[in-house]
């Protein structure tokens, strides 16, 4: 639940935004389009997977097993902005889909890996996401949450997992790889080219929108040692030594790859890992925003993941691999809704 002084300074800002909007419109305006169009995408970090009901439903037959949820920050932001508008509605397109790499934004079909009730013969695949959200000209702001997956930082996370149990270091395997595995600067730079041509994309099909781009938060501990190496509820076996790894040397320079190129194109950053410092994994119930390898989460949610050997059932926890919990969302939502707010002003 987002914090009470939180929510009434966001209230604040929305009724801020909306009487300076509505003091620069023209008066004959009120004919012009009745809502702004927002599209948000991204990956499981936008989609939520685990915060609350499904959406759509479970049961219903528009299901497409990219596991979105009422509780993930577009859904809370889109309530927000219906209870205060910023001068008009603002209607919510939301395509994201757990899974999500970068090219699955603009160029390529994504077969959606949800554990949720597949279908016998699996997830069908989907289109492209600007293509699924209809970017056009009519568009009026993107927000795009992408780039972990394709590392991808949740696989770099179980090969960590797997390294530490066995005493050695996932910082090693991915500074000097094996043949065949990519070094960490060859995936930092390999997500760099690709991001950069997801942005053009996402101009280009939507080219009079305010772009908003949306990085990743504190899921890591400033401070290793606070980790318990012995709880699959914060992060398992994996190494001291290598969360310090994982936390400087990779989490923070996506997000700066993705802040730098945001700026180059002219967009906008959302900054959500500052305001979650102190809320990740390793942090108590109550105080994380974060759930750890194994954690708390909606009751249709697997103790137990296909083609992995982690059962968290064993613990009466569920799977989460290191997402948002609902507390967390809500952080994302209040910084993504002023971002909105003020890229619709500018409009």
């Amino acid at each position: 639940m987002r914090h009470r002084v939180s929510r009434l300074r966001t209230r604040a800002l929305a009724v801020g935004l909306a009487l300076a909007a509505s003091s620069l419109l023209p008066s004959g305006s009120a004919g012009a389009a009745s809502s702004y169009e927002w599209a948000a995408l991204g990956d499981s970090y936008t989609a939520g997977v685990f915060v609350g009901n499904p959406q759509p439903a479970l049961g219903d037959a528009s299901r497409d097993g990219c596991d979105r949820t009422e509780n993930a920050y577009p859904d809370v932001v889109d309530r927000e902005l219906a209870d205060f508008p910023p001068g008009k509605p603002v209607r919510l397109t939301n395509v994201s889909c757990g899974g999500a790499v970068i090219s699955d934004i603009a160029t390529t079909r994504q077969t959606p890996i949800s554990p949720v009730q597949p279908p016998a013969n699996g997830w069908p695949s989907v289109d492209p996401q600007i293509k699924r959200a209809g970017l056009g000209e009519s568009t009026d702001v993107v927000t795009i949450g992408v780039g972990g997956n394709s590392l991808p930082f949740g696989g770099m996370l179980l090969k960590c997992l797997e390294q530490g149990a066995a005493g050695t270091s996932c910082r090693d395997h991915y500074t000097n790889p094996p043949a065949g595995e990519e070094s960490i600067g060859e995936k930092l730079a390999r997500v760099q080219d690709e991001y950069i041509e997801m942005l053009a994309a996402v101009h280009q099909a939507a080219p009079n929108a305010k772009i908003i781009t949306v990085g990743y938060p504190a899921v890591l501990p400033d401070d290793s040692s606070a980790c318990n190496r012995q709880s699959l509820t914060e992060l398992g076996s994996i190494s001291h030594a290598d969360i310090d790894w994982l936390r400087d040397d990779v989490l923070k320079q996506l997000n700066n790859t993705i802040k730098r190129l945001a700026s180059f194109f002219g967009d906008r950053y959302v900054d959500v890992y500052s305001s979650s410092v102190g809320h990740d994994a390793c942090q108590p119930v109550g105080t994380k925003w974060v759930e750890g390898i194994c954690g708390d989460a909606a009751d249709y949610w697997p103790a137990k993941l296909p083609g992995t050997v982690l059962n968290c059932g064993l613990i009466n926890k569920r799977a989460t691999l290191v997402h948002l919990n609902a507390a967390g969302h809500a952080n994302t939502a209040a910084h993504v809704e002023r971002a909105i707010r003020i890229a619709l002003l500018e409009r």
